[in-house]
């Protein structure tokens, strides 16, 4: 950060404000605190006829890989309005929330995943401008070593492992250089 986007000073410095724990971008012309916070990135494990939905990525990062449909929760969203619109934009597929089913976290970049259950409402999907191809899953049919992140590695084991019956929601973590934590 160079310059305020309050008062347009370039006088910015990180350093831990008074009263606070974390080094955050401080104006040191005009006092006003710069936040940067993690970043949601809200997304749909569908199903159909015990089948999951998974999206070959068309876009970096992990281009060519498979992944559940998810992306980031806009302004003004609410988390599961933002899950069903990403599944839509990425598969073509329309589904109804049945309930949140996953929250991992990466610190290291800071993202936290909000991945709900969902039922597809039929079975219409299909390729989009961010996905190379969209098909249904059953468990032993899962190309595993082709999964574009931890987060849905993550999701997709506890589907399985738990079904839908699981009355809580499943917690996880990659904190990087592989440790992974459930």
């Amino acid at each position: 950060m160079n310059y305020c986007s309050n008062c347009g000073s370039n006088k910015i410095h990180l350093k831990v404000p008074e009263g606070d724990t974390y080094k955050r971008y401080v104006c040191e012309n005009c006092g006003r605190i710069f936040y940067q916070n993690p970043r949601l990135i809200v997304g749909c494990l569908a199903t159909f006829d015990n089948k999951v939905l998974l999206c070959k990525r068309a876009i970096e990062p992990q281009k060519g890989l498979w992944n559940l449909p998810a992306g980031f929760l806009e302004n003004g969203e609410k988390a599961e309005e933002g899950a069903a619109r990403e599944t839509k934009e990425e598969s073509r597929a329309e589904v109804k929330i049945i309930k949140l089913h996953a929250l991992y976290s990466l610190p290291k970049v800071n993202q936290i995943y909000l991945h709900f259950l969902a039922r597809m409402q039929n079975e219409q999907f299909g390729p989009t401008k961010e996905s190379l191809e969209v098909r249904l899953f059953a468990e032993d049919e899962i190309p595993w070593n082709k999964i574009a992140f931890q987060s849905t590695t993550f999701a997709l084991k506890k589907f399985f492992e738990f079904g839908d019956g699981y009355p809580g929601v499943h917690i996880g973590s990659y904190e990087g250089m592989g440790k992974w934590k459930f």
